[in-house]
């Protein structure tokens, strides 16, 4: 087996088939994001927006549920793979981190390379300086266009991932690099501050494949920490981004099953239903003050009617995000009995909307 890491060859692979831990304990932490964990935005985990593949890729995606269509558009560098992702992942840990500390969060984050290579659990030879470089620049050349519908009313909403970056180098253009910033997007940022985050598992940067790493994000996404997630092959392959076919993506998900080697949670393939289950592990920590847990049983009792009505009223809003926010807030407040669930769901609306506005 070949590792998919750009840092890491094969023979560098225990036999668990994570890679092995370069981070040096606790070390890890004493950069500048001291008391942080690995933090993700909730929908970079549920949506498709980087690439799996090793090799460029150039052309555009399509990502549709329902009426509902997300589009990644590449520059000529190619699409955001899901390792260029790691940067946005060690700025997110650090603006939570901050905003924990009581800190005002900034838009422009400065990274220092060392401390994010050992962040991310990657070597710190030069490549591995330059690979940084290089995905800053898809980072910023890949952007997501968006449509919302809204009554009888289609919006159509465009936004990159980060708005630009520096690099610092120490002597000229073949100097090491020392560090480099960005800037992050409105939306980015904007999720940060309304702390739309979940918390990873320190051994996501160990996962090998790309697969392995984007099944560990929906897992992470629809399981949370509820008992057991099971959806079908077909849901997960259009889940996963994955530009293969889907018998080739159902042999990849097989492999992964046996090795079963993914932190927090347990997979087990089902033949007969072509189904995945992914069982809890409880090994995650509880993330004091948001919850990390939707239970979708209040969805089931909205209405028709009562959807379409909370679309209209979180105006621009991606109502498929909206609802799963509202069920993670229903389990944080202890999951009250209610006899009108549209009534409930509607005043959340109100209150998100109220709260965040009109997405920029």
């Amino acid at each position: 087996m070949v590792s998919n890491h750009p840092n890491l060859r094969e023979d560098t692979l225990p036999p668990s088939n994570l890679t092995a831990d370069k981070r040096g304990g606790t070390d890890l932490f004493t950069c500048d994001v001291a008391d942080a964990v690995l933090k993700d935005l909730m929908p970079t985990l549920e949506h498709p927006f980087y690439s799996l593949s090793k090799k460029p890729v150039t052309t555009s995606r399509i990502y549709r549920r329902g009426d509902h269509w997300l589009k990644i558009v590449p520059s000529e560098k190619g699409l955001a793979t899901i390792y260029d992702k790691d940067i946005l992942i060690y700025a997110v840990s650090q603006l939570v981190a901050a905003m924990r500390r009581g800190e005002e969060p900034k838009q422009r984050i400065r990274i220092n390379c060392r401390d994010f290579l050992m962040f991310a659990n990657r070597g710190t030879g030069g490549k591995d300086y330059l690979a940084i470089c290089d995905a800053i620049e898809r980072l910023d050349g890949t952007r997501i266009r968006t449509n919302i519908k809204t009554g009888d009313e289609e919006q159509f909403d465009a936004f990159g991932l980060i708005e630009g970056g520096t690099v610092r180098r120490k002597e000229g253009l073949d100097g090491r690099i020392l560090w480099v910033e960005i800037k992050l997007s409105d939306f980015v940022y904007n999720a940060v501050r309304h702390q739309e985050v979940l918390t990873l598992h320190p051994d996501y940067f160990r996962l090998s494949k790309p697969m392995e790493r984007r099944l560990y994000e929906l897992a992470r996404k629809h399981c949370g920490q509820q008992d057991k997630w099971s959806p079908y092959i077909q849901t997960l392959f259009e889940k996963s981004g994955s530009s293969g076919s889907v018998k080739l993506f159902r042999n990849r998900v097989k492999e992964i099953c046996r090795t079963n080697n993914m932190p927090d949670y347990e997979l087990e393939f089902l033949e007969e239903p072509d189904q995945v289950l992914f069982m809890n592990r409880d090994t995650m920590p509880k993330d004091h003050g948001k919850p990390e847990q939707s239970d979708e049983t209040i969805l089931l009792r909205l209405t028709g009617e009562g959807r379409m009505r909370g679309r209209e009223i979180a105006a621009g809003w991606d109502i498929d995000y909206v609802q799963s926010c509202f069920a993670a807030w229903w389990v944080k407040i202890g999951r009250p009995p209610t006899k009108n669930a549209d009534a409930l769901f509607l005043k959340f609306c109100r209150t998100w909307q109220d709260k965040r506005g009109r997405p920029a």
